[in-house]
């Protein structure tokens, strides 16, 4: 199939529309991820670290709010949806203002506070871009936005306690201050994209909220590959919230000297890095090519970080190097399970619906993988070494996951042929 043409318009509202939710979701991704940067030191809770317990607690309500959201993104209409992502942003901002007023450690309940709102926000978000075929630009532009916020999120935590003198507890409150202004502009702006045309419906399937027995219909058809993909993102969820987390306290133990800049430098580079992969993909017009190309960039993610870990433990690789590899690797594998692939496997498979649901299954259960982790290392071995935990976990993940992206392209191929030969896949309700 021919190249995709566009004109210099479609183009346009593209560009736009990819800058806008780069900004918007900016600017939301720092209500979650500033605090990380703090140490927190001083307290435990549980037996175990406070931090650790910090962490956990905002995953746990993240994690939940993605079992919520499975049906919630689903079904969710179009309309009015700017005003549903400034309330619950909002939510998770009254939230640290709570942690700041309240002692320590007994404060700690207030991350499930702020982490359920803001994990339904990524399914509104995503759902102002899906079905076009300007999508693999827009999203992204959308989803490397939150590698690019994490790593600026941590500087302005960062610099808000040295150069303010602000207290860890009140630090994350007084970033969402800084940042109340970018959100309420750029997610009224997402409200002013244009809906997807009629091409777009052609050659990307209308996108429309999903009934119970449409949900069941797909999981029924596709349940093996949907497993084997929910398996990998498991796997790289995990990794992503590690080194999120604990970034900072694994630059504290490899002796490395820590400046706080290294995290906007590491995170903008792989950024621009995953923006160029992904967005060259619009030129991509058949939809089936382009999902078993994202599962190449996915196989190659997880090479990049199995191979740069591998020379780090001997030493070959310096500090930076290898956490900037290891980055560019797992992000690989991850944004395109938040961008192009589940846009395009609906695409190539001809059903209607929408990309939200199953990233929400995916995120659910990559997730609870990410609480299960940390509650393990965190209570039954005390206080964690997170340099050497986070190279083992990255082994374990590389090796698992390029045997899992292989075997999902088998299959993925196996039901491709199936369709060709007129065989039912069993996606229709």
């Amino acid at each position: 199939m021919s190249a995709a043409r566009f004109t210099s318009r479609q183009l346009w509202i593209a560009l736009l529309a990819a800058i806008t939710g780069f900004c918007a979701y900016t600017a939301i991704f720092a209500y979650r991820k500033a605090f990380n940067v703090a140490p927190f030191e001083g307290h435990r809770l549980f037996g175990t670290d406070y931090k650790v317990v910090l962490v956990v607690t905002q995953i746990a309500g993240y994690m939940a709010s993605k079992f919520y959201g499975i049906r919630f993104i689903a079904a969710l209409s179009r309309v009015r949806r700017h005003w549903l992502i400034w309330l619950l942003t909002g939510i998770a901002w009254m939230a640290w203002l709570l942690f700041a007023l309240l002692p320590p450690p007994y404060n700690f309940w207030c991350l499930a506070l702020n982490g359920f709102p803001l994990g339904l926000i990524w399914g509104i978000v995503f759902s102002y871009v899906e079905g076009r075929r300007t999508t693999d630009l827009i999203s992204a532009a959308l989803a490397v936005s939150f590698i690019f916020a994490s790593g600026l999120a941590k500087t302005t935590a960062q610099w808000v306690m040295n150069a303010w003198e602000v207290s860890e507890y009140w630090m994350p409150f007084t970033v969402g201050c800084i940042f109340a202004p970018a959100l309420i502009l750029f997610v009224w702006l997402l409200e002013k994209i244009p809906p997807p045309d009629a091409e777009d419906k052609l050659q990307r399937m209308d996108r429309q909220p999903m009934a119970k027995t449409d949900r069941r219909a797909l999981l029924r058809g596709f349940l093996p590959g949907i497993t084997v993909l929910t398996v990998i993102y498991i796997l790289v969820t995990i990794l992503r919230e590690v080194r999120d987390s604990f970034m900072a306290d694994m630059w504290r133990e490899s002796g490395v000297t820590f400046l706080p800049g290294v995290f906007a430098r590491t995170e903008t580079l792989i950024s621009l890095v995953i923006l160029v992969l992904i967005a060259v993909m619009i030129w991509l017009r058949n939809n089936f090519r382009a999902f078993m190309l994202a599962h190449g960039i996915m196989l190659a993610g997880f090479c990049t970080a199995l191979l740069a870990t591998l020379f780090f433990r001997q030493q070959a690789l310096p500090m930076y190097y290898w956490m900037l590899l290891v980055g560019l690797g797992l992000y690989m594998v991850y944004i395109p399970f938040n961008s192009i692939l589940f846009d395009r496997f609906i695409a190539a498979f001809r059903f209607n619906g929408n990309a939200g649901f199953l990233i929400y299954i995916a995120d659910a259960y990559g997730y609870l993988g990410s609480v299960a982790v940390m509650v393990g290392a965190g209570v039954m071995a005390g206080r964690v070494n997170w340099l050497e935990f986070y190279t083992q976990l990255v082994m374990v993940a590389g090796v698992t996951g390029i045997a899992g992206t292989l075997a999902a392209m088998w299959y993925f191929w196996r039901k491709r042929l199936q369709h060709e030969e007129g065989q039912p896949v069993r996606h229709q309700a």
